[in-house]
């Protein structure tokens, strides 16, 4: 149910519609598909974490980690995929600039062969400036959280 009181639709995205919505590509995009879109309220990506990600060459070498500023990175294209469905239509997708990160907490390490579960919640937006809780969790763990704020332009110059 959502906030009125009637059944949510809920909206998926695969790596294709993913594509539409995000300007980001490999090996920069870091959300494979999204599993539940709620309406501009909330959305969960996923993200499979695999040893050939080429982070890992050098994000440590022998003992691979995933960086954390990756998994907020991942949050966000998350929250950014889900904004931009409910834009207006578009030929390229828009921009999307991050204004803040607040209140992001590391938990544990991701590693390869984890699967990541992004969680984003609304939390208010005005025009195209959109802010969002968001989560990372590992088999129900959580691993990291962070607050995003961001803006959406047409143009680089609009920033």
């Amino acid at each position: 149910m959502n906030e009125s009181g009637t059944k949510a639709s809920l909206g998926r995205a695969e790596a294709v519609d993913i594509l539409k919505l995000l300007p980001h590509r490999y090996p920069f995009l870091l959300v494979d598909r999204i599993i539940e879109m709620d309406g501009d309220r909330s959305a969960i990506g996923i993200k499979n974490v695999t040893a050939n990600e080429p982070f890992f060459q050098g994000h440590f070498p022998g003992n691979p980690v995933m960086p954390g500023v990756l998994l907020i990175e991942g949050m966000a294209q998350t929250a950014g995929a889900l904004c931009m469905r409910h834009l207006e239509k578009f030929e390229e997708p828009p921009l999307v600039y991050f204004m803040a990160i607040d209140k992001a907490r590391f938990r544990r390490p991701v590693v390869p062969g984890d699967t990541l579960h992004y969680h984003v919640q609304k939390m208010r937006n005005r025009g195209r400036v959109w802010r969002f809780r968001a989560q990372a969790h590992v088999e129900g763990q959580l691993v990291a959280e962070a607050e995003v704020s961001a803006v959406i332009v047409d143009t680089p110059e609009q920033a």
